[in-house]
This record gives C-alpha cells, sequence and structure tokens, in this order.
C-alpha cells in the first residue's frame, strides 16, 4: 500500500453477504447470520464467494464488528429483521467489572482467516478487520444498533470516567483480536467506526481519534491499517493526521475533490461510491464512477464503495464497476 496503480484495486465493503444468491443458499442450509460466523468452514467460504465471482482485489473477512463485545462477556444475539442485540447493557460501573471475558470467542474468526488464506491466491489482499472502540461501546451501552447513538453519548457526558474505562477495555481487546487475525493471515486491517459522526469536535477527539490512533501505532509496520471513520466529514483531515492510519476510507458524502485537495499528499484513501449509486446504474453510476477516479488520479487509491453494499444490489451492476474500472 502507498503506490498509485494505473488500475486502482478494487474491493466493496460487505461484498461477501447477502445479495449474492450464493450466500443465500448458504444461509438457508447453515441457519443464522451469528451461526454462519462461528462456522469456520461457512464462513471462509462465504469470504471467498465474492472472489471467485467478481475477481476481487481482496478479500475481506466474514465476521462481525459484535465478536469483541462478545469475547467480553456480553451476550450477542439477532433477531430476525431487526439486528444485533448485547445484554446486559453497560450502564454502570458495574455491570462492565462484572462481565466474564471469554476470547476463545474469537477463535472461530482465526480459524476462518486460515481457511481463507489456504484456499486464497497470493495475489488478492485477504484483510481483517474491527470496529473502533466508540462504535462498539455505541452498541455495548444502548444494547443495539442506535441511530443516534443517544444513549452512549448521553453516558460519555455524565459519566466520563465510565466511559474511558469501557474505551480502554475495548481498545485493549481489539488490539488482541487484530493481532490474532494477523497471525492467522491477514494482511491488513480496517477499522470501521460507523457512528464516529455523531460526535462533537471534542468528543470526537476523544473517543475516535485517540483510541484508534493506540490501535494503529499497536501496528505500525507490521501491516497496513485502513481507518473508517463513517460520517467523520471535516473532521477527517485531523483524524488522518493524529490517528497516524496507513489509508483512509471515505464515505460517500465526501467530495472526492475535497478529499485529494485536503488530505496528505501521500496519504491513500479507499472510497467512496455511493451503495445506491451502484443500485440506481445507467449514467448516475458512470459519472460517479468517473468523477471518483478523476479525483483520485494523482493518489494511492483502492476503489470501494462509501458503506456497505446493500442487500437489493443487482450484480450486474458490480460486475459494471469492474468493467469500467478495469477497461
Amino acid at each position: 500500500m502507498g503506490e498509485r496503480q494505473d488500475v486502482p484495486p478494487v474491493w466493496l465493503m460487505r461484498q461477501a453477504g447477502r445479495y449474492l444468491p450464493e450466500y443465500r443458499a448458504l444461509r438457508a442450509e447453515k441457519g443464522g447470520f451469528l451461526a454462519l460466523v462461528n462456522d469456520s468452514e461457512a464462513a471462509a467460504e462465504i469470504t471467498l464467494q465474492p472472489i471467485r465471482r467478481f475477481g476481487m482485489d481482496g478479500a475481506i473477512l466474514f465476521s462481525d464488528i459484535l465478536m469483541v463485545p462478545l469475547a467480553l462477556g456480553q451476550d450477542l444475539w439477532f433477531e430476525t429483521g431487526e439486528g444485533p442485540r448485547l445484554a446486559p447493557k453497560l450502564v454502570a460501573r458495574d455491570v462492565l467489572d462484572g462481565l466474564a471475558p471469554n476470547m476463545a470467542a474469537l477463535d472461530p474468526v482465526y480459524e476462518t482467516v486460515r481457511r481463507v488464506k489456504a484456499m486464497l491466491d497470493p495475489s488478492v489482499t485477504l484483510l481483517g478487520f474491527a470496529g473502533s472502540p466508540w462504535t462498539v461501546a455505541t452498541y455495548m451501552i444502548a444494547g443495539q444498533g442506535s441511530r443516534e447513538q443517544a444513549e452512549a453519548r448521553r453516558l460519555a457526558y455524565a459519566d466520563p470516567g465510565l466511559m474511558q474505562a469501557l474505551v480502554d477495555c475495548i481498545t485493549h481487546c481489539t488490539i488482541d483480536y487484530l493481532q490474532g487475525q494477523i497471525d492467522a493471515g491477514v494482511e491488513a486491517i480496517q477499522l470501521f467506526d460507523s457512528w464516529a459522526g455523531s460526535l462533537s469536535p471534542a468528543q470526537f477527539e476523544q473517543w475516535v481519534i485517540a483510541p484508534n490512533a493506540r490501535i494503529a501505532a499497536a501496528f505500525k509496520g507490521k501491516v497496513p491499517v485502513i481507518g473508517f471513520p463513517k460520517g467523520a466529514g471535516g473532521k477527517l483531515a485531523a483524524y488522518a493526521r493524529e490517528t497516524g492510519v496507513d489509508a483512509l476510507g471515505l464515505d460517500e458524502t465526501v467530495d472526492p475533490a475535497w478529499a485529494h485537495a485536503n488530505l496528505p499528499a501521500d496519504l491513500p484513501v479507499q472510497g467512496n461510491l455511493d451503495p445506491l449509486a451502484l443500485i440506481a446504474g445507467g449514467e448516475t453510476l458512470d459519472t460517479a464512477i468517473d468523477r471518483i477516479l478523476a479525483a483520485f488520479a494523482d493518489r494511492p487509491h483502492v476503489f470501494n464503495l462509501g458503506h456497505g453494499i446493500q442487500q437489493d444490489t443487482p450484480i450486474d451492476r458490480v460486475e459494471h464497476v469492474l468493467r469500467r474500472i478495469r477497461g
């Protein structure tokens, strides 16, 4: 990572997943989402499905950012049609102190990495990932996803000591978790901070930049670290400077021309096609692709989406993106 390619490498966030009929067939056979994550043979197969179908340049591990709360001792399950649930909700210090960590819960993920690595063509990069501490904390506190992250933001204001203890705990576990993925064979890692955009500038410094800087420092010189603070907007430049990540993922709300003008000149970027433009197709899609390619023509760039691929994405749209990028 760090050298501009005439044809940018391509992978798509959530490329291994439910828009693919082969994924849906395997899920119907094996059971729910968490069952797939913990079935290393199935998870490895899902990781490889988009590589076989599309010839992506990167394979992203099939897992979930909430494996860390599971390892820290929360119960984790998925409600059909509603998403993840965690218990007990982390709303007081005694709840955090009462969790019984079980790092063995992460062993199936490491086995998935080993299986994929053994089957993957060496020309394809194997990417691991984890949720960034702030985003993981929002789920641990609310017990589920929350669009405004109000419970976590309220706790951060009311009891910053508890929030700091929780973020420190998640950060430490995340470093161990990512090191386990690296030991098993991943060649790069991405930090997903899906809810970074909900914070004020001061909170962004404390709960996003500071812990991500600790994680990035732990892997400096080992593997490339891609930071993805979704919704960060104008705070992206500070994130890039202060975290020390090796590359920066851009969500679909970021103007590529602005990013190129305001980010460090030698910093590789990843993104940032709108997943809904991918669904729309036609001239809308082509214009968006061309605009991104033009903006990043003079810097290292990994073509990707600005967030995860939607489940109703037509497969021929993905094929079209690859043809247009690769000529």
